[in-house]
């Protein structure tokens, strides 16, 4: 598949991060191990992950938010990505990826912004908090101190420049009406005019669960029978010529390259 491709079509879910050490969120212990001072709150990812946090506990809704900016900027993406931009540099047409994780890591593994579609948005860029503005900024002068014990955000929470008030991550969070995603339809028109372009692609599809399955429909509706599913915990793919590897994503990628 990857050798009689023109075209290499990235879809990615957290599970990607985590051979980085990026936290797995993947059910409530999952999350309470990243984060145990919530869990004597008794609140969850989803209830975090969610706008009205951060109109009713806003300093601990941006200690939850600014702990993961803080750690995806310390973050270095391992190996496997550059393998990806390896398999991509060899294919006529390059690649582009799609992906539902907001950490960036794509980008800081050089891949081009251009060539990136973040369906679920980005951690490092701000919003507007209330639905006055429909505008976007960079999240560069925000530097975030955490209390490790509280989880509440310790220093000044950022702030939008035109009127001053409270902003938040432009991210989709769960019962999210207010995300701004104008940068992202941009990048959506991007990659169908890429994918049009492309006459044989291949699908490598890493870390992408059940649970929110944005992802992997992605993956099975552009696989075109050329579907590389790497995931640890639930590898089943069901085009009809398809590859399903159960394992870490950098291990597999390293295998695969192998033999590339």
């Amino acid at each position: 598949m990857l050798r009689e491709a023109d075209g290499l079509l990235i879809t990615a879910g957290a599970g990607i991060g985590v051979d980085s050490g990026l936290p797995d969120f993947r059910g409530r212990d999952g999350f309470w191990r990243a984060y145990p001072a919530l869990r004597h709150r008794g609140l969850s990812f989803e209830g975090m992950a969610n706008p009205a946090m951060f109109a009713e506990h806003p300093k601990l809704a941006w200690g939850f938010y600014g702990h993961r900016l803080k750690l995806y900027r310390e973050t270095v993406p391992h190996e496997g990505f550059a393998i990806l931009r390896r398999w991509a540099d060899r294919m006529p047409r390059g690649a582009f990826v799609f992906t539902s994780n907001v950490d960036g890591q794509f980008q800081k593994a050089g891949f081009c912004g251009d060539r990136i579609h973040e369906c679920h948005g980005s951690r490092h860029t701000l919003q507007f908090l209330e639905d006055c503005y429909p505008d976007t900024w960079s999240a560069d002068e925000f530097h975030p101190v955490v209390n490790e014990t509280t989880s509440e955000l310790e220093s000044p929470m950022p702030r939008c420049p035109r009127y001053g008030a409270i902003a938040r991550p432009n991210i989709l969070m769960f019962g999210d009406y207010g995300w701004i995603d104008i940068p992202y339809e941009k990048q959506r028109g991007r990659l169908a005019a890429w994918i049009s372009s492309v006459t044989k692609p291949v699908v490598v599809e890493l870390g992408a669960g059940r649970a929110l399955p944005t992802v992997r429909r992605f993956s099975e509706k552009n696989a075109h029978q050329r579907l590389i599913r790497i995931n640890l915990q639930d590898p089943n793919a069901s085009p009809p010529h398809a590859v399903g590897l159960e394992r870490e994503a950098a291990a597999i990628l390293k295998l695969l390259d192998a033999q590339f």
